[in-house]
């Protein structure tokens, strides 16, 4: 069973599960792959994905995948998007411009900081004993508690980790303050003690924000690592994402 996010709280079983993995997913689900998830029949899934349509919380379109007849693939709408969190945008959009109009972009990541400071003092030296795939663990378990559904994943390597969040409980404003996600960037980096790198970005797209951190930094002369895309990754493994996987 998945954890629930407080904002689903008029949803229960199959149907919170479905808004939570359409919310994760990297692009829209057909039927029989979300019933291949959930260990159901895709006409079982149907019935649920049929009432969360009514409810204008999901929608479906007509896609052409190979060879064969279309397939109705499923994603939330915009009505199902606000059912995540997004953190009292409109009192800390105001609040951050105050603080930009002030002491600029600068004053705007060192109030992040200030804020997050006590995290890190708090829990740096604890994290600092740790091997980096219980570190990364523990950030993403942070970052779920504040609202960012983040799940960590370690590559083969064992050096490599990567932390996703597949929700942002401030997109509005960051789209608006672009000094939020270099703050946010900076705390991923005090609280795993190592260089991390945005490898992903919601504001771009990307079905994620994804950072990536490395004990131990590539050789500039070698050959760029692949990114690796959501859910499609052959050289990560999960390491206890925050949210359980159905």
């Amino acid at each position: 069973m998945q954890y629930v996010p407080g904002t689903l709280g008029g949803f229960r079983g199959v149907r919170a599960e479905l808004l939570i993995a359409l919310k994760k997913a990297p692009h829209p689900l057909t039927a029989k792959e979300l019933a291949d998830r959930f260990g159901l029949t895709p006409n079982a899934l149907r019935r649920h994905l049929d009432s969360l349509e009514a409810e204008e919380l999901v929608s479906h379109r007509r896609e052409v995948r190979g060879v064969g007849a279309p397939v109705h693939a499923y994603a939330l709408t915009d009505a199902g998007e606000a059912l995540f969190p997004q953190g009292h945008a409109p009192v800390l959009a105001a609040v951050l411009q105050a603080v930009r109009d002030t002491a600029g972009p600068a004053g705007v990541r060192e109030l992040f900081a200030r804020q997050w400071a006590g995290l890190v003092e708090g829990g740096g030296d604890r994290l600092a004993e740790l091997p980096l795939p219980e570190r990364a663990q523990l950030v993403a378990e942070l970052r779920s508690s504040q609202g960012y559904m983040a799940e960590a994943l370690v590559l083969d390597d064992g050096e490599t980790a990567v932390i996703r969040e597949h929700h942002c409980a401030i997109r509005d404003v960051a789209a608006r303050f672009p000094e939020v996600c270099e703050a946010e960037r900076e705390l991923m980096e005090r609280l795993l003690g190592m260089p991390v790198e945005r490898t992903g970005h919601l504001l771009d797209g990307c079905s994620t924000c994804e950072y990536t951190a490395r004990a131990r930094q590539p050789d500039a002369a070698a050959a760029p690592r692949p990114t690796m895309s959501p859910l499609s990754s052959t050289s990560a493994r999960p390491i206890g994402a925050a949210q359980e996987q159905a």
